[in-house]
């Protein structure tokens, strides 16, 4: 089977995108994971395929799936790739659209290759407990922005023990059993911060995150004081802004704004 397909990227964070409004693509954990494979397929962070919305709150819906062939509830950069990918693949004219995620419903605007995307309302709120690790004790923050997220405030991203403490921490006891994705946050002045992430499902860091972004934000907007919005430095280079209502666990109105771009686009045969 022709697999057409177009490479995106989101702040750094990267996704094969393809059309399955038909249904005919059915494909395999091995196989996604195959196709998001950096030396043996075309490689990404994420796969994701459009098709017909599930529900009449939206216009479309999408599947997506982690490189390593697990589902993934929800991805803030992938919603903003997805939501450029719409306008070229549908073709999508309106300056609004709003998708079906296992998350919810997510809605997103552009304002030209900048998308800003509503996340559902977070939930989940844990603040400054301590986990054992084996470093010793850590002060972990962490919310739910559609899918679990840790927060850890280092003083320093760049000396940040990202690759040890995010296995050890996405696999903790702590957050069994769904697991976690796990954020390093060091705060650059009053409401801007930098932030590196393990992603689970990819079992790395990434470049970005942003439903991690996001959390990072919220999190720090209760740790810190911070007001929205948000800015957000990520480790792709780019800056992502959140910007939100309320504080302290009563978040609403959560939105993500940043680039969504595409790299290339090709086919190849499964």
């Amino acid at each position: 089977m022709r697999l057409d397909f177009v490479k995106m990227t989101g702040a750094g964070n990267d996704f094969i995108l393809a059309d399955n409004r038909s249904g005919s693509l059915q494909l395999s954990r091995k196989q996604v994971a195959r196709l998001c494979h950096r030396q043996f397929g075309i490689g990404a962070d994420g796969l994701i395929l459009l098709v017909p919305a599930r529900t009449d709150a939206a216009d479309w819906a999408w599947q997506f799936w982690n490189s390593d062939g697990s589902d993934a509830e929800m991805c803030g950069n992938g919603a903003r790739c997805f939501a450029r990918y719409l306008q070229r693949a549908v073709p999508w004219t309106k300056p609004t659209v709003a998708f079906d995620t296992a998350a919810g419903v997510i809605h997103a605007q552009f304002q030209g290759e900048q998308v800003t995307v509503s996340l559902t309302a977070p939930r989940e709120l844990r603040l400054r407990e301590q986990v054992m690790t084996s470093v010793g004790p850590l002060e972990v923050s962490s919310l739910n922005t559609g899918v679990p997220h840790a927060v850890v405030f280092v003083p320093d991203a760049d000396q940040a023990m990202v690759q040890q403490l995010g296995a050890e921490l996405r696999w903790h006891e702590h957050f069994k059993p769904r697991g976690t994705n796990v954020n390093f946050v060091q705060v650059l002045a009053p409401n801007h911060i930098r932030v590196r992430t393990y992603e689970r499902g990819v079992e790395g860091e990434t470049l970005a995150c942003g439903t991690g972004v996001s959390a990072s934000a919220l999190i720090a907007s209760s740790v810190h004081g911070f007001r929205s919005p948000v800015r957000v430095q990520v480790q792709g280079g780019d800056e992502l802004a959140v910007s939100y209502s309320g504080a302290d666990g009563g978040f609403s109105h959560v939105q993500l704004t940043g680039p969504a771009s595409f790299v290339f686009e090709g086919h190849l045969n499964l």
